[in-house]
């Protein structure tokens, strides 16, 4: 940042507070040694799966393609017992495709939005792009904040911006996606959160990643950003909700991103109206991890369909 930049940033921190990043480390690595057995297992897996926004973002997607995450979105695995998923994440030119496919469910259709993942476009254009995929059926809006002005020091235009998209939705739902790994530290992973969750609404989202970049979600940063939530709940009283993405594949990882919820803010946001995962290939491994709890045996990977990209 900028001298400038720079002085508006320690402001910010100084009205919000650092973030002890040792500290942080530290509590996150203590999160992957909690032992998860029998029903409690089996209660997390569920609740994992109930929580994914099943994802595809790919040039090549086409109606068929998205046809069938929603197929695997409604019965993750035939003969299984596993709740349907959150929602169905997709570009807005394959929304009205995923509403029809979707209707007289209740699973919520997602969009990317706002120049997803770069969002490096006209305000007017990213706005027109949310209504467009609003006007066509998506309940949910994933936007990209604008990582430029925010290293800039220009917080609020990003705030401005965040607050026009957030009109934009209407009554749709808006996540906010921070691109932790532009914004570098957790000093500014924080301080984006409390910039975004100052206009939001109670259920709005924060979240970590596009997916798009080399380094996604992670415990870390997931808790400062669930720290954020903890701190402005408790100031305000407003419930901001929290996404991780990209980069969670497994059930276990999922498991423990669990874990840091229940520990830090509690039962009420172990939830789908209050945590998510973007993730396609983490419900096949919840799938899996489910049958050898209901059968002793693990299946091969290729015993589940697959539900799209590495996203």
């Amino acid at each position: 940042m900028r001298a400038g930049s720079s002085q508006k940033f320690r402001r910010l921190i100084d009205e919000i507070g650092s973030v002890d990043a040792v500290g942080i480390e530290e509590r996150v690595a203590k999160f992957t040694t909690r032992s998860i057995k029998k029903s409690s297992k089996v209660w997390g897996l569920k609740t994992a799966a109930s929580m994914v926004d099943l994802t595809t973002l790919e040039g090549k997607d086409t109606p068929d393609k998205v046809e069938s995450l929603c197929q695997k979105a409604m019965t993750p695995h035939e003969g299984l017992d596993c709740p349907q998923v959150a929602a169905v994440c997709v570009y807005p030119s394959m929304v009205k495709h995923a509403a029809r496919y979707l209707a007289n469910t209740a699973i919520n259709v997602a969009s990317v939005a706002t120049a997803f993942p770069s969002g490096q476009a006209p305000l007017r254009t990213r706005l027109a792009e949310v209504k467009a995929a609003v006007h066509d059926g998506a309940d949910e809006i994933d936007m990209v904040i604008n990582r430029g002005a925010f290293l800039a020091g220009d917080f609020a235009l990003v705030q401005d911006e965040i607050a026009a998209v957030r009109d934009a939705c209407g009554e749709s739902t808006l996540k906010v996606i921070l691109e932790v790994s532009e914004l570098e530290t957790y000093d500014a992973i924080r301080a984006a959160s409390f910039i975004a969750m100052q206009v939001l609404r109670p259920g709005d989202f924060i979240k970590t990643s596009t997916g798009k970049t080399s380094l996604n979600a992670t415990l870390g940063n997931n808790q400062v950003m669930i720290e954020a939530i903890r701190d402005f709940y408790l100031s305000t009283g407003t419930p901001i909700a929290m996404k991780p993405a990209g980069g969670i594949k497994s059930a276990k990882q999922a498991l423990h991103f669990l874990v840091a919820v229940k520990e830090t803010l509690g039962d009420e946001w172990l939830n789908p109206t209050r945590y998510r995962f973007g993730a396609s290939s983490l419900l096949n491994d919840l799938l899996r991890q489910l049958e050898k709890e209901k059968t002793g045996a693990y299946q091969a990977p290729y015993y589940f369909s697959e539900a799209s990209g590495p996203y």
